[in-house]
């Protein structure tokens, strides 16, 4: 009997969230805490928004705004920068899970004097899901159709770690 990988990753995959969710006890004030507006600070990569430091802040309602900066300057390489902006709707959450509509666009240099990228500006629309991993620790993934400023199109992730100070 012959078995699909692409089957066995995706049954594999739900058991363990359906294992992660009953192992996260989540306090009260966990959900509430969207209901008011929240801080965050974490990691951020993807080719929409950029890669690097992030700073999350979840307004009243149900928008957040993002930004995200990132420098590196590898010994013998080129510097590499990116500034990126996020704006996230929420469409639904509950205690310990938001989904949510997500657009994000930015500028990526990479580069000794000119950008070695021929695309440097994007912007990406699509939805995504935030996860409370640990008390105030939550991980979000975003699926975004990426425009390029070269004119490509993909189908591009997202991943975000970020910590709220509630």
């Amino acid at each position: 009997m012959k078995r699909n990988p692409t089957v066995l990753l995706v049954v594999l995959f739900v058991l363990t969230i359906t294992t992660a969710k009953a192992q996260v006890a989540v306090s009260d004030v966990k959900g509430e805490a969207f209901g008011r507006s929240i801080h965050g600070l974490g990691f951020s990569g993807g080719p929409a928004s950029g890669i690097g430091i992030s700073y999350r802040y979840h307004t009243e309602g149900k928008s957040s705004l993002q930004t995200v900066l990132g420098i590196f300057k590898p010994k013998n390489t080129d510097t590499f920068y990116s500034f990126g902006t996020e704006f996230q709707q929420d469409l639904t959450r509950s205690r310990s899970a938001r989904f949510f509509f997500g657009a994000a666009s930015s500028y990526i240099y990479n580069g000794s004097g000119s950008n070695n990228y021929t695309a440097p500006f994007r912007f990406g629309v699509g939805l995504g899901g935030e996860f409370l991993l640990q008390d105030a620790v939550h991980f979000s993934f975003q699926g975004l159709f990426t425009y390029f400023s070269d004119g490509t199109i993909l189908p591009l992730p997202q991943l975000a770690i970020h910590y709220y100070f509630y």
